[in-house]
């Protein structure tokens, strides 16, 4: 039967994960939910914060109001280290770094959360608007890079797949000869399909058009490649006793075999399109991030000398 007769892609990997017991599956459900159950969690304390405002005598230049100040600037300030960590060897010691950024990342939201309570959800004077305005911009975009950033790695914490590593997996999804002459033309559609992702636009809106197209396109088209693969098979069934016996099978082998590949064309036009936001993202969030730093050393500065 050749490549496709084996059985589906992953089935393999799922079975061994189906037999790691409920550590495994808690597991999964951590690296699937955790972070957005952080973000809930946080949420709903911020919402109780606001609807209490009234009620806390916080006050931010004393007592718990200005530990809570000093904690959460120090929790932000800290985000530095991440970056530190990608770029000093020595640290490597210290723990791998996809635990520095789970870190850096949970760091990134309860140092706002921290900060809001500390000015009692009130802006102040300008100083205080800027750098909590500041700060509110780099947790919010910080949130949109985790995506980003999970769009491009495999897996959040995963290392940063390269784009000719998914090319090489889509060149390695090619079917065995016996399917290959049953497929005819159906091939040259995919080989299309893969010419578009493998040589993407070098603009950022390219990119992405280009994924949402495929996005639609791939699944019409696998619909279709289906449909005529098994007219062909059903051709084929009357003078080829073999194919007879086993249409059924050499058709859910095909069926496998589009999913497959045209799963991998979305996969690669996904990586494309996300490397290249994850670009523009970064370009934005640096500065926020710098001017976050400044502001908060200033409003520091004012504070205890005025």
């Amino acid at each position: 039967m050749g490549g496709v007769s084996a059985a589906a892609p992953g089935a393999s990997r799922a079975a061994g994960d189906a037999t790691g017991g409920p550590w495994t599956a808690l597991r999964a459900l951590y690296s699937r939910y955790g972070a957005l159950a952080g973000y809930v969690f946080a949420a709903v304390i911020t919402w109780l914060g606001w609807l209490g405002r009234d009620q806390r005598n916080i006050n931010a230049e004393y007592g718990l109001g200005y530990a809570l100040g000093i904690t959460g600037g120090s929790l932000m300030l800290l985000l530095l280290f991440y970056s530190l960590r990608k770029r000093a060897r020595w640290l490597a010691r210290l723990g791998e770094t996809r635990h520095w950024f789970r870190l850096h990342m949970i760091l990134g939201i309860v140092g706002p959360v921290l900060i809001l309570y500390h000015c009692n959800f009130e802006l102040g004077d300008l100083n205080s608007q800027v750098a909590l305005t500041c700060t509110l911009l780099v947790a919010g975009s910080g949130v949109i890079g985790r995506y980003l950033y999970a769009g491009v790695h495999h897996g959040l914490y995963g290392s940063k797949s390269e784009l000719q590593e998914l090319a090489v997996e889509l060149q390695k999804s090619a079917p065995g000869a016996t399917v290959s002459a049953l497929l005819g033309p159906i091939r040259e559609e995919l080989v299309a399909f893969d010419r578009m992702v493998l040589a993407p636009p070098e603009t950022l809106g390219g990119s992405v058009a280009l994924y949402l197209r495929l996005f639609r396109d791939t699944r019409g088209t696998h619909r279709r490649l289906l449909a005529e693969a098994r007219r062909e098979l059903m051709r084929k069934a009357l003078t080829s006793p073999t194919v007879d016996q086993h249409a059924d099978r050499l058709g859910d082998a095909i069926g496998r075999y589009l999913a497959e590949h045209l799963g991998q064309v979305r996969q690669v036009a996904r990586f494309n399109a996300f490397e290249r936001l994850f670009a523009l993202w970064h370009v934005v969030h640096v500065p926020f991030f710098i001017m976050m730093i400044l502001s908060a050393v200033f409003h520091v500065f004012a504070v205890h000398m005025f």
